[in-house]
């Protein structure tokens, strides 16, 4: 993957919230209370915890778009506790739920804002532009000109992350930024972040209420209860596996070996070829060429290499010269960043058992089927056998040895 576009760009920075608190005049008990945490540079840690407990709140007093009653924020070192609030935000992208795009400013102007605001100038703006068009996947003439309402819901999400890494800020907060999409473009937004992070490194903080999309997207996990109080602050495996308490464990919620289905990609599993064609192969080669693969279906591409649809033998008997209204329809594909969960819900929603695997730009790569992904499964499930097992065993080894001892003690006494 390329290194950031060949852009010189600044990577993560640190930051540490050191007695951190808010209290809104009239309130009776402060919304964030006395937090401490400490982030590392390039790390993306997720704020997770129930509605009101002041976790965007807490996220909001990093860029100071509410001022803390009291403690100090230091970014890269910096205390910006008392820096000019808007200096900071410059230095500190910030994606919102709905993009918050301004509608009557092209997507490019969307863009451009703070670069803009900090004098770059125009010919730099226009190729940093055309470049985030780029990184977040859309296509630099069809999108720049265009305006927020005559973007989807997704498309809108991508624009507002681009606008938030305009003047390359080392860090970037995102507040539930995917919350209002539906779950497939949410999905792909998650991919795409992950995909993102991957070349870009910098320092990610995350607010969602989701714990699944905490566990896909996050180095670690800060569980939050109210006032921000922090339940417990580790990577997602350790949260899984070992729960600081209940309040936690109700968060993990039932199934956690499934849920560590989040933790693994795509990229983990096999990802097997299946037969290609093109819309513009003439269809006795298509024929020809689904005859001789041995399956009894083929994968019919677009001019641009995306999958577009499922052809079977019967299709292709009666599509009597064209392809027009054969097939099925492809309409859920992943990417290799997807987790596993995402490619078996895709799978089960898709009653032939398999996904498409596709690329940055939509384009083919492979396919992953429901046998490789059952495969995954049991063997979460025996990892999670074998270490119920095994500490079963050592509750059982420690009984026995306590045992022992009480028998050697009460033996001696009798010797006496």
């Amino acid at each position: 993957m390329p290194e950031n576009n060949g852009h010189d760009g600044h990577h993560g920075a640190s930051i540490e919230l050191e007695n951190l608190s808010k209290q809104y005049p009239g309130s009776p008990q402060p919304a964030v209370d006395d937090v401490n945490m400490e982030i590392k540079a390039g790390e993306v840690v997720i704020f997770v915890g129930p509605s009101g407990c002041g976790k965007s709140t807490t996220l909001k007093m990093i860029n100071r778009l509410i001022e803390p009653t009291g403690g100090r924020i230091r970014i890269g070192g910096e205390d910006v506790t008392d820096i000019d609030p808007v200096k900071l935000r410059r230095k500190v992208g910030y994606a919102i739920q709905s993009a918050g795009l301004f509608p009557h400013m092209t997507v490019a102007q969307n863009i451009a804002l703070v670069p803009k605001m900090i004098g770059w100038s125009k010919t730099r703006i226009t190729s940093r532009v055309e470049e985030l068009l780029d990184l977040v996947g859309l296509d630099v003439g069809e999108f720049r000109g265009r305006y927020p309402r005559q973007l989807s819901g997704g498309q809108q999400q991508r624009v507002g992350v681009a606008r938030a890494l305009a003047a390359d800020p080392p860090v970037l907060l995102m507040d539930e930024p995917f919350g209002a999409v539906d779950p497939i473009t949410r999905d792909h937004l998650q991919d795409e972040l992950i995909r993102l992070q991957h070349e870009l490194h910098k320092t990610i903080v995350f607010v969602t209420h989701d714990f699944d999309e905490a566990i896909k997207l996050g180095d670690r996990i800060a569980v939050l209860r109210e006032q921000s109080h922090i339940a417990q602050f580790d990577t997602p495996e350790a949260i899984l596996t070992n729960p600081a308490d209940d309040f936690v464990s109700g968060f993990v919620g039932a199934g956690a070996a499934l849920k560590r289905l989040n933790l693994s990609r795509v990229r983990d599993v096999e990802i097997t070829d299946y037969p290609t064609v093109t819309v513009d192969d003439p269809l006795q080669e298509i024929f020809n060429r689904l005859r001789s693969s041995g399956t009894n279906e083929i994968l019919l591409l677009d001019k641009r290499g995306r999958p577009y649809k499922w052809l079977r033998r019967g299709d292709l008997m009666r599509a009597r010269g064209s392809l027009a209204r054969a097939g099925t329809l492809v309409t859920d594909t992943v990417t290799r960043d997807a987790t596993l969960r995402d490619a078996l819900e895709a799978v089960l929603t898709d009653n032939a058992g398999r996904v498409v695997v596709t690329g940055r730009r939509g384009e083919y790569t492979g396919v992953v089927d429901m046998e490789t992904l059952m495969n995954s499964v049991h063997e979460l499930l025996e990892a999670d056998r074998l270490e119920a097992l095994e500490a079963q065993h050592e509750l059982e080894g420690a009984r026995a040895e306590r045992t022992h001892a009480e028998q050697e003690g009460e033996g001696g006494g009798m010797k006496a």
